[in-house]
């Protein structure tokens, strides 16, 4: 401990001494959606938090204060680079600071058990050891910018179907040798200043209240000191969370901590004590990000500014990861070249996956803004080719709204851009100078101009009373009243709905207007307001589209088709029902592979799609969701200029029936883990399938020679040498086999791997750890962890499926 530790401490518990319990009960419970209440007798700030993974949207869902927004969570994993992901942290740091928040919800450690995860774009990998690595970069970055992070969430939230509910049955070895394995990484290697209760159960017990997990492994074994606030309305037990170890109830203000807390230990129900225990581990956190008066914060000088927008785009060229490249058809040659650019996504990318993650950028660069600046005049055509999507989606592209909020009498109480036509505001999130008792009504309104002539639909999304104008006339007054959607977000925003179509002429723009009647919300313990005004351009037939698509790429020199998944695919709330792409995005692919057979596919999806087309292309770039720059970056990686840096943090399967691991939905609340420790490649491996692209696999701009492996019991190093003609980056992977295994294990599992560089012809030496965790396994009985011995081939590789050297260790 340090002499700031100990001053903190001390200070810490002054602070606590001062306290009254209803003050500290108060303390322990959200005072709005996203922030605790200050407490000015004792110099405590009110301490702020907000959603982080890819950017910081602040407190406020609006586009009025930008956020950067960072290529997704699976592409900074892709990058296979802890420093990197540190760098990333730093940015988000920096841009915490300047919106005023102490605490990022942030980073999503849990695993791609299968692949079907509605959320694993927001996750890092199906391996434990990649994403504590990675997330250990994230929260160091986050915490050397002196903003507080919170790794979550804390465990066995896998899936989104049923997840506020759903029993994660998991037995003891692949909790510990899977599951909680990044988490305890993070702890060792971090020192996360918070860490996040997932809405689940495990084993029977919420994990909110899980005594076991929390205060036992998570603090007692291994040494966590910071505060655990729960997934926002996870918290449902005053008794059970306090003494499951949950910190912080939120949101708030009506939690089941505050008065419910204090009354508890007035009735003898739960010891002050551990009211006390969480108000310390609450104040050390406000004293560790500088918002407790005589408390010095961990970090007193900011680290050097970054440039957010480059950093952005050179995480997103390091995390492409380029799966297939025959014959060097990437980088594109520079000589007579002419690109026909293809695919919805091209224009209208998809930078960021759906859900609390969502932040707004000042800008969004998209292949074709991308490709449009980098190549000259003339080189570039675009089409079409076919849209992911034919549901009506928030009004975006062409609009221009803001929202207006009025009283009863008409009058105006404030007023808001919008960024898209969706209304999200939740709890105190709402325009200046409105408030749930005055409002009557909000009106989206503004102007359209379409970028295509024809039939235009128009729709809503949410429950309640509306009215739907364009151009100065009403096309529909109604309500929606709730349905049987059985999961609760899509109940609380109710389902798309188209309520008009209407002829509209490409650049003659229209004024719109959706009217959302406020109901009353006095009962409600937390207040919000959900709705959207959805549009749906003209929809053109979809061979018609692809017949265009070919004849462009006909007559180019090469033809880029980006194909996407959308946030009907994947999102936060619901997981998916299978691993295609969306629409006729494959018909379109198979037709412009043979027209050109100079064809470079793009896919822009958070997690894996089945590319049934993959061999009939010359080359297939993963862009995942490549944030702001994406865009910019895909250009600088096709022509050359940057090489794809990206290595798969997650198996890509040939096909959805090859998935070892499909079962996300819970049976009777229970969803049973029952392929033990068999994920990922591991399972692959297993079971002696073929994935359409191993784990760790991904190829550069260069060639690599492996030529040593010397091995120790704690390290591997490996020399390689670029045998090609332009400098790169190899990720070197150690992969530990054992010989003759005498317990049940995988046939092969990550233990390390490490970046080099090198320019032509030179060589370089990797030097890697061999953790002693990467040797050991849980031992049910023992309750602990326990060394095995043996002969174990030690595998240095390309890709868990592309093995160059090996090596024997003994351990005896």
């Amino acid at each position: 401990m340090t002499d700031a530790d100990q001053v903190r401490n001390s200070v810490v518990e002054e602070a606590l001494g001062k306290l009254d319990l209803d003050t500290k009960a108060r303390l322990l419970a959200g005072q709005d959606m996203w922030s605790l209440p200050a407490v000015p007798e004792i110099g405590l700030q009110s301490l702020v938090m907000s959603d982080g993974p890819i950017g910081v949207r602040g407190v406020r869902w609006t586009a009025d204060d930008p956020s950067i927004a960072l290529p997704s969570p699976t592409a900074l994993a892709a990058a296979w680079d802890p420093a990197l992901a540190r760098r990333a942290g730093r940015l988000l740091a920096q841009e915490a600071r300047r919106k005023g928040v102490h605490v990022l919800l942030a980073p999503t450690v849990n695993l791609h058990r299968s692949p079907l995860g509605g959320r694993h774009f927001e996750c890092y990998s199906e391996d434990p050891y990649l994403t504590g690595v990675v997330g250990a970069g994230y929260v160091n970055g986050v915490q050397d910018g002196g903003v507080g992070t919170t790794v979550k969430h804390f465990v066995g939230n896998d899936a989104e179907t049923e997840r506020f509910t759903a029993d994660s049955v998991i037995a003891p070895r692949p909790l510990r040798e899977l599951y909680l394995a990044p988490f305890e990484a993070i702890v060792a290697n971090a020192h996360p200043w918070g860490i996040m209760t997932a809405y689940n159960q495990v084993n029977g017990t919420t994990m909110t209240e899980h005594r076991y997990l929390v205060n036992e492994v998570l603090r007692g074994e291994w040494g966590f000191d910071g505060f655990n606030v729960s997934d926002w309305m996870a918290a449902r037990s005053t008794t059970g969370d306090i003494e499951g170890g949950l910190d912080v109830a939120m949101p708030g203000p009506q939690t089941v901590y505050g008065p419910a807390l204090a009354e508890a230990v007035r009735a003898g129900e739960v010891p002050e004590s551990a009211v006390d225990e969480a108000v310390r581990n609450v104040l050390r956190l406000a004293a560790r990000v500088g918002i407790l008066e005589g408390a010095p914060a961990v970090v007193t000088e900011a680290p050097a500014p970054v440039d957010g927008q480059a950093l952005a785009r050179e995480l997103a060229a390091r995390g492409f990861v380029l799966v297939r490249n025959e014959d060097g058809a990437l980088p594109l040659a520079a000589a007579g070249r002419t690109v026909a650019l293809i695919g919805a996504a091209a224009r209208d990318a998809r930078v960021l996956g759906g859900g609390s993650a969502t932040v707004f950028p000042e800008r969004i660069v998209s292949p074709l803004d991308g490709l449009t600046a980098a190549l000259p005049d003339g080189a570039l055509t675009y089409s079409v080719g076919a849209d992911p999507s034919d549901e009506l989606a928030p009004a975006d592209k062409g609009f221009e709204l803001r929202a207006v909020c009025r009283d009863a009498s008409g009058a105006v109480l404030g007023e808001g851009s919008l960024p898209t036509g969706q209304v999200q505001w939740i709890g105190n999130d709402l325009p200046a100078g409105a408030t749930y008792e005055t409002m009557a009504s909000i009106e989206v309104t503004g102007t359209f101009l379409p970028r295509e002539s024809g039939e235009h639909a128009f729709g809503t999304r949410g429950l309640g009373a509306f009215t739907l104008a364009v151009g100065g006339r009403t096309l529909w007054e109604g309500v929606q009243e709730m349905g049987n959607e059985a999961d609760p977000f899509e109940a609380f925003f109710g389902a798309p709905s188209e309520r008009a179509r209407i002829d509209l002429t490409e650049g003659e723009p229209v004024e719109v207007s959706l009217t959302f009647h406020v109901p009353d919300m006095t009962a409600l313990p937390l207040k919000a307001i959900m709705f959207s005004l959805l549009h749906l351009g003209p929809r053109r037939d979809a061979e018609e589209l692809i017949a265009e698509a070919v004849a462009a790429a006909r007559a180019a020199d090469t033809a880029v088709v980006v194909v996407a998944t959308t946030d009907r695919v994947e999102s936060e709330g619901f997981d998916r029902k299978d691993l295609n792409l969306p629409g006729s995005q494959d018909d379109l692919v198979r037709a412009v592979a043979a027209a050109n057979p100079n064809t470079v596919v793009v896919v822009n999806a958070g997690s894996p799609v089945e590319l049934p087309w993959r061999e009939d292309v010359a080359a297939v770039l993963l862009t995942w969701f490549p944030g702001q720059e994406g865009g910019a970056a895909l250009a600088d990686v096709l022509l050359g200029h940057a090489e794809p840096g990206g290595r798969l943090p997650t198996t890509w399967p040939a096909r959805f029936a090859d998935a070892p691991v499909t079962e996300v939905v819970p049976t009777e609340g229970r969803l049973e883990y029952r392929e033990g420790l068999f994920i990922g490649y591991r399972a692959y491996e297993a079971r002696s399938i073929a994935p359409a692209f191993p784990f760790g696999h991904g190829l550069g701009y260069t060639d690599w020679a492996y030529e040593s492996l010397e091995v120790t019991a704690t390290t591997a190093r490996v020399r390689v040498t670029n045998t090609g003609t332009r400098p790169g980056r190899e990720v070197v992977q150690v992969y530990l086999a054992p010989v003759a295994d005498p317990m049940e294990r995988p046939a092969s599992w990550l233990a390390g791997f490490a970046g080099v560089e090198a320019g032509p012809g030179e060589s370089v030496e990797a030097e890697i750890a061999l953790p002693a965790r990467a040797f050991e396994i849980w031992d049910e009985e023992a309750r602990g962890w326990q060394r095995i011995g043996g002969t174990y081939e030690v595998r240095a590789s390309h890709s868990h499926g592309d093995t160059r050297l090996t090596a024997t260790l003994d351990l005896g």
